[in-house]
């Protein structure tokens, strides 16, 4: 089993809508600014422009449970789910990220990516609080 970290933010924002910004692809660099510098669709698949290079991007089925899971893939490697969940908390949500450790990163480059998706995930509250 893999080293997991969850990191949450509280938006002051309905549900359904924050999972619709969230869900599509086209607002990641709105949001997402430590992972894409834009994103384009090329035929089937949406291309995440990060400072690695490109990505591919791959979200779960449209679905009423706030399940946000996606899937990316760098270069002709293996595609890495990423958990991520939209919750009812009152009139506003709560937005989950878990992160997992994989072997070949160190504990330093573990606790930059929760910075960075903390990071992200503040953004996100911000663009959606406007």
């Amino acid at each position: 089993m893999f080293e997991a970290k969850t990191v949450s933010v509280t938006i002051n924002r309905p549900m359904q809508e924050v999972y619709r910004f969230v869900h599509e692809p086209m607002n990641l660099p709105a949001w997402a600014k430590s992972f894409c510098l834009s994103v384009a669709k090329k035929g089937d698949d949406w291309i995440v422009e990060t400072e690695d290079g490109r990505a591919k991007i791959r979200f779960v089925e449209d679905n009423p449970h706030g399940v946000l899971d996606h899937f990316v893939t760098v270069g002709a490697g293996a595609e890495l789910l990423n958990p991520m969940r939209v919750i009812h908390n009152g009139p506003g949500c709560e937005v989950m990220f878990t992160l997992f450790r994989l072997p070949e990163i160190s504990e330093e480059n573990f606790m930059l990516d929760a910075a960075m998706i903390a990071t992200d995930l503040q953004l996100l509250k911000e663009t959606l609080e406007l």
